[in-house]
This record gives structure tokens, C-alpha cells and sequence, in this order.
């Protein structure tokens, strides 16, 4: 099997609708409605779909969302280096609900739509600079190995300090965890970012009308 092969995303089943539908806001009861009290909103005025249905475990809510926020808003990391190892995790585990939030995120920290669109072909592929790659490399190997290899860790340490190395680890394992439950929840993507597909999700889609009827 080559690397490539191994990186390749599984293609999503056939859409038949979420396994979990997102809680309404109409069924919010007082404990669910403090929950989701703080989370910013989207443009429609409705909450991230990844949000109303996770809160159907409202004990697990409560403490995954520090977490998840800290990562996301007040990690060591850079903006940039966080959304090119979210993307990469996306792209890896293929989590088309993943890639479509965080694509504008990472527009915003300064990923072009060339290097978005770069993602998928993975760190070897022409165009990175050394320290992307090495990032997009890092992601790779804590998917396919549940590690980092000693040459990546070296690399990385030479311009991340302790604390962002362990954030590197921990930020590529909480997108994973997240993409599982997006994953097999059946999460949709909210209108306004469907159409941010996952590299390749096309093509795949086109292929599984011929392979798979």
C-alpha cells in the first residue's frame, strides 16, 4: 500500500440525512440554553450544527468545549499553524464537515486558496516552504502512526518551543476525536459552507455513481 494510498480520505456514504439531528432551538431546555449561551453564532443568526448536536450529551458538553476552545482561540500555536494541521486532519480522516468550517478560518489566517487547495496532495507536493511541510508531515504521522517520528519532532523543535510541540500532538488528536464523532453522526455542513468540499471529494463522489450502484 503506498503512502499516498494510505492518506487518501474514505469516501462518505451516501447522504441519507443526519444519524443525530442537531437539537432545535425550540426543544433548548434552560440547562441546554446556558450551554450553548456563549458560542458565537453564524451570520443566519443559528448556531454550528457540530454544537446543537453534541449537546445531546450535555455532561460531555460541559467539558469538551473548554478544551475545544482553548485550542481553537487562546493555543500557543499560530493561527496558521493550527488551521494547516486542522485541514490536514480533515483531509486525512475525511471529515468534509471539519474541512468546510475551518477552510474560511484559515483563509483568515492567512492560507491562500492555492495552499488550501494544496492540502490534499500532502507535504511532498511542490510550493510548500520547509516549515509547512513539516506540519502537514506531523499530521500524517500522528494519523497513520499515533506518533511523531524522531526526524519530525527534531525538525519541529527547532522553531516551536515544549509547549507547542505538546499542543501540536494534542490539536491533531482533538480533530481527529472530533471528525469521529462528525463522521459517524452524520453532521452536515450549514448553508453558506457547502461549498468548501474536501480535495478529491468530488471526483470520488462521480466515481462511487459508477462503482457502487
Amino acid at each position: 500500500m503506498t503512502d499516498e494510498h494510505r492518506h487518501r480520505p474514505h469516501r462518505a456514504a451516501p447522504d441519507t440525512g443526519p444519524r443525530l439531528a442537531p437539537l432545535p432551538e425550540d426543544g433548548w431546555d434552560p440547562a441546554t440554553r446556558e450551554l450553548l449561551a456563549g458560542i458565537p453564532r453564524d451570520a443566519d443568526g443559528h448556531l454550528a450544527n457540530v454544537f446543537t448536536t453534541l449537546v445531546r450529551h450535555p455532561g460531555l458538553f460541559r467539558h469538551f468545549l473548554p478544551f475545544g476552545s482553548h485550542l481553537l482561540r487562546d493555543g500557543r500555536l499560530s493561527d496558521r499553524t493550527r488551521e494547516l494541521l486542522i485541514l490536514r486532519t480533515a483531509y486525512n480522516t475525511g471529515a468534509s464537515y471539519e474541512w468546510g468550517r475551518h477552510v474560511p478560518l484559515a483563509r483568515a489566517a492567512g492560507v491562500t486558496n492555492e495552499e488550501i487547495r494544496r492540502v490534499g496532495a500532502g507535504p511532498d507536493a511542490q510550493g510548500w516552504t520547509a516549515a509547512d511541510a513539516r506540519l502537514l508531515r506531523a499530521a500524517d504521522e500522528l494519523h497513520r502512526d499515533a506518533r511523531l517520528s524522531a526526524a519530525t519532532w527534531s525538525a519541529l523543535a527547532a522553531d516551536h518551543d515544549e509547549a507547542q510541540l505538546i499542543e501540536v500532538t494534542m490539536l491533531v488528536g482533538q480533530y481527529h476525536m472530533v471528525a469521529f464523532f462528525l463522521n459517524s453522526a452524520g453532521t452536515r455542513l450549514e448553508p453558506g459552507y457547502e461549498t468548501e468540499t474536501l480535495p478529491g471529494a468530488d471526483a470520488e463522489a462521480e466515481e462511487g455513481t459508477h462503482t457502487d450502484a
